[in-house]
């Protein structure tokens, strides 16, 4: 037998370093070739680490969280034949390393057996324990909860009266061997008052579970860490009628459903990108990307709408490249090709970046105004909030019409409040009036 050692490999893209975000194995797993070991990420993109060998899991060379460096051992194997690993190499000195394999051995979980007979005073040299010292009808007014998952030691009489009277066990002190409650514990506890015995089922919590940021999370955190210490937002929210935005989009769907063409289902989003590339076209500043460190403004000719999209994994903004250059239905069905990609983790580093302004959505949950963080280091970004059927006052009458907020946020240092509101406005003329963003 021998070892192998497998070492994380270049993931591409001119990286150096990986944070590790996932184990799939763990130390004693049998593994073969192309099982996958591992997942690394690298900025927004996903890596799994596959064995190149079959074999049995020695050490694990990261945890969750770390970063690694590219060449660095990530794995040690016990393998069939000589192994990758000389006996006099360097190599085995990543041993050292290994974390215990043994784990603290588990305290049993109840005593009972044990403490049924209790030793006769100078029966023998061993000292009962300090918890079951105490004299059996001298119970221990503490009331101290008992740790967490330590089930409490009593007969079923005793549970039964317990349940009857609305009492937590576990708030009770056994004053029998072993902590074992009574009768006699009962009644004491009720004794001490009602506000305590009564728990009516309900007990407190107070257990702290602590999660380390990690993955795309860290990442999502450190963004909009630095979006919102650096950019000081102004958000800017207008009400918009989309009553006959909703009547054309549902007979452009209605006519590709009847023609079966390659056509793809229309939603709001494709409507709003032809509505702010034209008001792009008016105010160019919006479409730019501020250097702060430099003191530059880039303003984009391209205009790349990032669509930020919930995964499973997390909030990601695949980009939609371009879309100056796309009718409605060539922005809808990238808009479709790249949410897809996003919530399958097959997005490319390509597809998640490059974008100049960007599109935040929560569909059905988009409230009715919200306060988007900037797109760090755009300059804008537009919220669509929920759309809903409420009554609108014609100059005669009260009407029913569907209406939809957009909350957008903008960087005040190169975004004035007006500017910021003549964009807006532009934007709710199009989506209002849906023939003018056909109209070149």
């Amino acid at each position: 037998m021998g070892e192998h050692i497998i070492k994380l490999p270049d993931v591409g893209e001119g990286v150096a370093e990986a944070e590790l975000v996932e184990w799939h194995v763990k130390i004693g797993d049998i593994v073969r070739e192309d099982t996958v070991l591992a997942a690394v990420m690298t900025d927004k993109a996903t890596v799994e680490i596959p064995s190149p060998v079959d074999g049995e899991i020695l050490w694990l060379g990261a945890e969750i969280g770390d970063t690694v460096a590219i060449g660095s051992p990530i794995v040690r194997l016990k393998v069939a034949g000589e192994g990758n690993v000389k006996p006099q190499g360097g190599a085995v000195e990543v041993v050292a390393a290994e974390p215990p394999a043994k784990l603290p051995t588990p305290k049993p979980e109840t005593s009972a057996p044990a403490a049924k007979a209790p030793p006769k005073s100078g029966g023998t040299d061993v000292k009962p324990a300090p918890a079951v010292s105490k004299s059996p009808r001298q119970p221990s007014v503490s009331g101290a909860p008992r740790p967490e998952g330590e089930r409490p030691l009593a007969s079923p009489a005793v549970r039964l009266r317990a349940k009857e009277a609305g009492i937590d066990l576990r708030q009770v002190a056994g004053s029998g061997p072993a902590g074992r409650i009574g009768h006699e514990d009962i009644e004491a506890f009720l004794a001490r008052g009602p506000q305590v015995a009564k728990t009516s089922g309900l007990a407190r919590n107070d257990a702290v579970e602590d999660i380390k940021v990690v993955g795309l999370r860290r990442k999502i955190a450190e963004k909009m860490t630095l979006s919102k210490s650096r950019i000081p937002h102004i958000t800017y929210v207008e009400e918009i009628d989309v009553t006959a935005l909703e009547e054309l989009r549902s007979a452009l769907n209605k006519e590709k459903r009847v023609a079966k063409g390659e056509r793809p289902k229309l939603t709001l989003l494709p409507f709003l990108m032809r509505a702010m590339v034209k008001a792009i076209a008016d105010q160019p500043n919006l479409n730019s990307l501020f250097d702060d460190e430099a003191g530059t403004i880039h303003q984009h000719g391209g205009i790349h709408i990032g669509i930020a999209a919930q995964t499973p994994s997390g909030l990601v903004v695949p980009v939609v490249k371009h879309a100056e250059a796309r009718d409605i239905w060539e922005c809808g069905a990238e808009v479709i090709r790249l949410a897809e990609a996003a919530k399958s983790g097959t997005a490319t580093r390509d597809e998640l970046s490059g974008s100049t302004i960007t599109i935040t959505s929560l569909g059905a949950m988009g409230g009715v105004a919200t306060t988007p963080v900037i797109n760090h280091p755009e300059v804008a970004i537009i919220g669509v909030n929920k759309m809903m059927v409420r009554p609108v006052w014609d100059g005669t009458q009260f009407m029913p019409r569907k209406m939809m907020n957009l909350s957008s946020s903008f960087d005040h240092r190169v975004i004035d409040g007006w500017d910021a509101a003549v964009f807006i406005q532009r934007i709710k003329t199009l989506l209002e009036t849906p023939a003018l963003i056909f109209v070149d």
